[in-house]
């Protein structure tokens, strides 16, 4: 991958340090790319004013914590305006069971990515809120029975 922006060598190096681990300290960070810890800071800072670096947050198991359940679901609209589209994504913006939600492109409008504690509680939550949700026509539902791969990781190169 080429990435087409003003990152230089070094700018990739601290993007991917923090990737792997975003409690680094500055010291190590600037250890790890061979800079000052002040010209370190000043360009993680310049990385996030710019918009590069979103936000750190730390990575839970939803296993431990109840939600062990993966379930992603097709929604298909029944009608594809702007007020039915900003109505639906108004409402999932407010249910933490759905973790993720993409328009795309396609067969259906939206793809949903939902955690659960488990099939009763997705049967649950499909019934009151998922064919609830505004202008939802029809829905198509795969559990997850193992997850291969899960990272938030770019490649960068």
């Amino acid at each position: 991958m080429t990435l087409t922006t003003d990152l230089d060598r070094i700018d990739i190096k601290i993007l991917n340090c923090l990737q792997d681990d975003g409690r680094i300290s500055n010291l190590k960070l600037a250890e790890s790319v061979a800079l000052s810890p002040t010209a370190v800071l000043a360009r993680v800072q310049r990385l996030t004013k710019d918009g590069y670096i979103l936000g750190y947050e730390a990575r839970l198991n939803p296993l431990k914590l109840g939600a062990g359940m993966m379930v992603f679901v097709e929604v298909l609209l029944d009608r594809t305006t702007p007020n039915v589209f900003e109505a639906f994504k108004a409402a999932v913006q407010v249910r933490p069971e759905i973790t993720e939600c993409h328009m795309v492109a396609g067969g259906f409008d939206y793809l949903l990515k939902t955690r659960m504690a488990d099939m009763g509680a997705y049967r649950e939550f499909a019934g009151t809120v998922l064919w609830q949700l505004p202008g939802v026509r029809e829905t198509r539902t795969y559990a997850v029975m193992e997850e291969v791969k899960n990272t938030t990781r770019l490649c960068l190169s």
